[in-house]
């Protein structure tokens, strides 16, 4: 058949094929079929409203490039996001259901319904197989054929392979159909194509070949639109072709649009000016921030900008306002704001709501929270007052085996809205951007740096991820926090942020050089599209605080790099380091030799801050497990009572919100009026929770010992502010440390680095078994050479101007921070750390986005050549993109041999039926498991079956207590306890024993 036969015939077919194509069956189109031609048509026309009023100017710029010229890129976006379906009109979709396929059969299309029946082919695929036979008769050339297919055949959450969206063999033919299907095929695409104002399918072709991170944005927002267009509440079916327009499209569109509330960011914004950041945050800025600000301005293009600034220097607010800054230069309508926790973002939450609020007022509430535990922090469930968090709307529409796919996606708790969204008031985002895989879709969102992690893994929907990061600016807290493991993902999605052009502010305090580099080689890889790339000529910062920025030139003439560095705002703490060593119990210790060794611990602890508060303080002590964090707990309360906070990841989520809010009223920041309310004497006890981004002021610190960065990031919650009262005792900054054996305390040999020690003298610290499974032994030795040094020579540390210098020597690859003592054990412990560094960067290539060799790829074609662990879900990727086994979350509830009650005993039900008065206090007993049991309560445990099938609590395992809140889980003993929560028996202690 020649090209003009193929046109021709499908002019001849278009009315009567067309018009019984059908998209979306009676059953899932609310009540009347929806034709084929329609679907492609409300997508096309959601595509439209989108332009208007959803995607960036930066987005906008993007495709009227690869359309050719300013204003064809919105008629390409339209079309790309409406053909997404074509691949239902063949054989494999149309035979699904029996009522149209009868209609379809009658107008002369028809296939062999045994192979039909007895052989699957998606139609996502189908519609790749549609495009490479359409697109190249109507002159089409391959590289953009090559480019276009796979958003086709990706639309449903996966890029095949091209051999994947070949039909079966065992169809023979019959799937795809036979030539006169390849009529109706032309004709719809045709049909569409000039519905949408095209002259003709060759006015479509693209000028120029996107990136494929362009062309992962580009498939997110394609899903976005045919999520929106397959509700059936705002386009139900039409089944008449005489119906179907494009003109119609458009104002089902609108309505839509106006009853889901749906908008973008700033749209264009202006510049900020020198005075903005005074309006902004109510005073000046400092040096420091001045400095961030005036590198954003100088970038010539979107890039990277490193922030290296101590602890408590303002480098959270010089981000917002570079995240403006970038945004009205380079088009970007929103930011994603990533921090380290979900404790961390929380707060940050509130500053982002202030920031994007004072740009404009209304705003403020299009600013999205995300992270699992979101309404349990009460600005975020303020502001969705009247409204329902997780919500999203089941789709119609039948998949290629005849079961509604689209509503597989909502398998953590999302639920249809009841009534119309007309009844439900929300003052927040959007309802849509609420449900799963879409909240990094809302224009503004503060969630935890996983949401990035996701995104730059291999997982179904990570188009979604994409788009709602495309288009923004990505300001990530904290970076210095991911592990190897993690950095993977990081420098991962961190490429693809660059290829994309998206602005990047990266804050840390104490980020090792090496880092800095691998995050900067990752981003001007991305921006060049190149497999690899190692920016040589990057300077050193020759100061603290300081800026690298780095992108790469527009005309293409390599990278550029602007880095600068200040004073700090505030003059060095002279901080006293003092050691306090307990002992430490061998490998093969007895329960009771380690119990005993934790009591004299935590009872050299309570005497020293005995006198150490003599005359009142704050007292932070951060120990490196719960355990060690509740039995200190327990004796210092013997003898401070009420003055003593414990605060970690296992007490009930909302007793530890309330404890954290009540941590950081007491301990914050005097008030500009120059009011507190800080105690006389506070001791809170904390695990890593209070390690970064916690910004509480103490006036004496006790930590366990731990990798350099962290003991640093620990005495930044020390003398944080100015204008605090501190007692006599404590005017100067003071750090104890313990956590390692009494046999590493230096006497004066270890102030000899070159020398050899004495006859048996240990040649290496020891420290808890725990710290060192957590950090590994490697980098807790350098660390400790770095302390003890300036221990023994009455040094101490100036911070912040010594951080960086300390962090590099600690992290370099140098043996001269080792004692010659020590340094047999040392090189032994980095060979062991360095092996078991490359296994887990391997282990997390097998799960990035891009496989090794594959970075300079040019379409989406089999990019989940393989798919990762997990279901898709955001709880279930965790242990992807965090190395190890998922933390299972439960809901604590008791049971008296009748009746099942909340934490707090308030009456449930036989099975657990929950009223909605008593939702939030049943949520409030979520706890996090440790992971050593977190397996077996997987298997095991179970809803309440008065559960099943609440929204919010269907998925929820519970964890049933007696009455004196205790059961058996994983051979060991729980008990929850109000003051220290969950609290885990140990494995081989006695069942009468709790710890």
């Amino acid at each position: 058949m020649t090209d003009s036969d193929l046109r021709a015939g499908g002019r001849r077919c278009s009315l009567d094929v067309l018009g019984v194509l059908w998209g979306k069956s009676e059953e899932k189109a609310g009540g009347r079929m929806n034709l084929l031609l329609s679907h492609l048509l409300d997508t096309a026309a959601v595509a439209e409203r989108l332009w208007d009023g959803f995607v960036s100017p930066s987005t906008r710029r993007m495709l009227d490039a690869i359309a050719g010229g300013a204003g064809r890129g919105r008629f390409l976006f339209m079309w790309l996001c409406g053909i997404h379906d074509c691949g239902k009109a063949t054989p494999a979709f149309q035979s699904m259901w029996p009522k149209g396929a009868l209609a379809v059969r009658a107008a002369g299309l028809g296939w062999h319904e045994g192979t039909v029946s007895k052989n699957k082919w998606r139609h996502d695929r189908a519609g790749a197989y549609v495009l490479r036979a359409v697109l190249p008769q109507a002159g089409w050339c391959d590289e953009h054929v090559e480019w276009v297919w796979p958003l086709v055949a990706g639309h449903h959450g996966a890029f095949p392979g091209h051999g994947a969206t070949e039909p079966p063999r065992k169809g023979r033919g019959e799937l795809a159909g036979r030539p006169p299907w390849a009529e109706a095929q032309w004709s719809l695409v045709e049909r569409f194509t000039t519905e949408l104002g095209f002259d003709d399918l060759t006015d479509v072709e693209p000028s120029r070949v996107p990136s494929r991170a362009a062309q992962l944005h580009l498939s997110g927002l394609i899903v976005m639109a045919d999520w929106i267009a397959s509700d059936e509440r705002h386009f139900p079916g039409v089944d008449k072709l005489s119906d179907v327009s494009f003109g119609g499209a458009r104002k089902r569109a609108g309505r839509a649009w106006e009853e889901l509330g749906l908008r973008g960011g700033w749209g264009r914004l202006d510049e900020p000016g020198p005075e903005s950041f005074r309006d902004r945050f109510g005073h000046e800025p400092r040096p420091s921030q001045t400095l961030v600000m005036e590198a954003a301005r100088r970038m010539e293009a979107p890039g990277l900008l490193v922030v290296e600034a101590p602890m408590g220097e303002g480098k959270t607010k010089a981000a917002l306002m570079a995240a403006e800054i970038l945004a009205a230069r380079f088009g970007a309508d929103g930011v994603f704001v990533g921090m380290p926790t979900q404790a961390t973002s929380d707060p940050m939450f509130g500053q982002v709501r202030n920031w994007v609020g004072a740009i404009d007022e209304e705003l403020a509430s299009q600013v999205a929270l995300l992270h699992g535990k979101r309404m349990f922090n009460k600005e975020w469930r303020c502001l969705l007052e009247g409204g329902a968090d997780g919500v999203g709307a089941t789709f119609g529409g039948i998949d290629e085996y005849g079961e509604c796919e689209d509503d597989d996606l909502y398998g953590d708790g999302v639920f249809a809205l009841r009534g119309s969204p007309a009844e439900q008031v929300s003052r927040g985002p959007a309802e849509w951007f609420l449900g799963a895989k879409r909240g990094l879709l809302c224009p503004f969102v503060v969630g935890t740096i996983d949401q990035l992690l996701f995104a730059a893994a291999r997982t179904k929907h990570v188009m979604l991820r994409m788009a709602g990061l495309a288009g923004k600016v990505v300001v990530l807290d904290e970076v210095h926090a991911a592990d190897v493991y993690m950095s993977q993902f990081l420098v991962e999605g961190v490429r693809w942020l660059g290829q994309a052009q998206v602005p990047v502010v990266l804050l840390s305090a104490t980020l090792p050089p090496q880092q800095r580099q691998e995050l900067v080689d990752a981003y001007l890889a991305g921006a060049a599209s190149r497999e690899e790339f190692t920016a040589e000529e990057l300077p050193e910062p020759r100061g603290y605080p300081s800026v690298t920025a780095a992108w790469m030139a527009a005309d293409s003439a390599g990278p550029r790099f602007d880095v600068t560095a200040c004073s700090s705002w505030r003059e060095d703490l002279n901080v006293t380091l003092e050691l306090m060593p307990e002992t430490i119990p061998g490998p093969i210790a007895t329960h009771e030799a380690r119990d005993g060794a934790q009591a004299m611990a935590d009872a050299s602890v309570c005497a020293y801050l005995g006198v150490a508060l003599a005359d009142g303080g704050c007292a932070l002590v951060i120990r490196n497990t719960v355990h060690r964090a509740q039995t200190l707990y327990s004796t210092l309360r013997k003898e401070f009572g009420d003055d003593v906070v414990l605060l970690h990841g296992r007490i009930a989520v909302g007793a530890r919100a309330d404890r954290t809010e009540r941590c950081l009223r007491l301990l914050g920041a005097p008030q500009p009026d120059g009011t507190s309310s800080r105690p006389s004497r506070l001791i809170v006890v904390a695990t890593q929770l209070a390690e970064q981004s916690f910004d509480v002021d103490a006036d004496l610190l006790v930590t366990d010992f731990a990798p350099i960065d962290l003991l640093l990031q620990r005495i930044g919650r020390l003398h944080r502010h100015d204008g605090v009262f501190r007692p006599v005792r404590l005017k100067e900054p003071h750090v104890v440390i313990t956590g390692f054996g009494k046999q590493a305390v230096p006497d004066g040999i270890y102030a000899d680095f070159t020398t050899d020690p004495a006859p048996g003298r240990d040649r290496a610290p020891q420290f808890l078994s725990a710290s060192e499974f957590i950090y590994g032994r490697h980098l807790l030795v350098r660390s400790a050479a770095a302390v003890f040094k300036d221990v023994v020579g009455k040094e101490g540390w100036s911070v912040p101007g010594q951080v960086p210098e300390l962090v590099a020597a600690v992290y370099g690859a140098a043996d001269a921070i080792v004692p010659m003592s020590w340094r047999e054990d040392a090189q032994r412990e980095r060979l062991e750390w360095e092996a078991k560094q490359r296994e887990r960067a391997e282990k997390a290539a097998g799960y990035l986005l891009t496989r090794r060799g594959d970075k300079e790829g040019v379409t989406l074609a089999g990019l989940h050549y393989a798919s990762v662990p997990g279901g898709g879900r955001d709880t279930d990727l965790d242990a992807v993109v965090r190395d190890g086994e998922a933390s299972t979350e439960v809901i604590l509830v008791t049971h008296d041999g009748h009746t099942y009650r909340t934490l707090t005993g308030r009456s449930l039900s036989a099975n657990g039926d929950v009223a909605d008065a008593l939702l939030d206090e049943v949520l409030g007993g979520t706890v996090r498991l440790p992971v050593g049991v977190s397996a077996e309560a997987v298997q095991k445990l179970s809803p309440l079956p008065g559960w099943l099938g609440h929204t919010r609590l269907g998925h929820n395992l519970a964890l049933i207590l007696d009455s004196q809140r205790r059961t058996m889980l994983a051979e060991r003993g729980v008990h929850y306890d109000d003051e220290l929560g969950l609290v885990v028996q140990s494995r081989a202690a006695d069942a009468r024993t709790w710890t």
